[in-house]
């Protein structure tokens, strides 16, 4: 019996085919990790035995930027917004209320697209114009960056890298970890369910569609805060690891 040999011509083809598919794999699956990137510094949470919790929020300033702070005041906490250089430039009075009620602005790029397949000038510009805004609202500190999406994988890595300056992920995401989005009680079960010492809690808050997220807010604080959770903000939970 003739024993079965597979033509050469299929072998040549399909062994770069898979080796295409695999890489490809292989690179969303790094430009999606919360954990992991190929250069640079990257925290999603920091390791302490404080009962300490950054709570962030992603996007804005928009309209519904007064309520969220009016959320945060009668909570009496702080936080630490990842601000759009595009919505900042539209409402930039909203920035500036975020920075007086005591609050941290963190960079979260000019136009919100994903920092995966791009150059580094784009890197730069979405990053600097952004910085400019953040500084006119009135932050004084550092500025934090966390990409949009959280996708990361060369050029936006190598540009923080080069400019001592790191990505803020974050290990606590209700929105997207199979909660019931749409569910404030459920998202509260979550945060709590979730938060460890040093976590960092991602919302979104600032569009009507997120309106269950800011329902959470007062329940999620004062859960914590009956576990013996204090809210600090991403500058405030860093300076605890140095």
């Amino acid at each position: 019996m003739r024993r079965f040999r597979p033509r050469r011509w299929l072998v040549w083809t399909l062994v770069p085919v898979l080796v295409l598919l695999i890489s490809l794999w292989g690179t969303w699956q790094v430009s999606d990790s919360r954990t992991f990137q190929f250069y640079g510094g990257l925290t999603d949470r920091v390791d302490t035995a404080d009962k300490v919790v950054a709570l962030t929020f992603d996007d804005g300033p928009t309209e519904g930027t007064p309520e969220v702070l009016k959320a945060l005041a009668e909570a009496q906490v702080k936080a630490t917004f990842f601000v759009t250089g595009r919505e900042l430039a539209a409402h930039p009075e909203h920035g500036k209320a975020i920075v007086r009620a005591g609050h941290e602005l963190g960079n979260h790029t000019y136009s919100h697209q994903r920092m995966v397949l791009v150059g580094g000038d784009f890197v730069r510009s979405e990053v600097e114009r952004t910085d400019a805004l953040i500084r006119a609202a009135g932050h004084t500190g550092e500025i934090h960056f966390r990409p949009p999406n959280g996708k990361k994988l060369l050029s936006l890595p190598r540009y923080l890298a080069q400019h001592q300056r790191q990505t803020i992920m974050w290990d606590v995401e209700p929105e997207s970890d199979g909660t019931d989005a749409a569910d404030p009680a459920a998202i509260t079960r979550a945060v709590l369910e979730k938060t460890r010492p040093g976590s960092i809690v991602l919302l979104h808050v600032m569009y009507p569609v997120r309106q269950p997220s800011l329902a959470a807010v007062p329940g999620l604080v004062a859960g914590l805060k009956e576990r013996g959770y204090r809210f600090v903000t991403v500058s405030e939970l860093l300076a605890l690891r140095r």
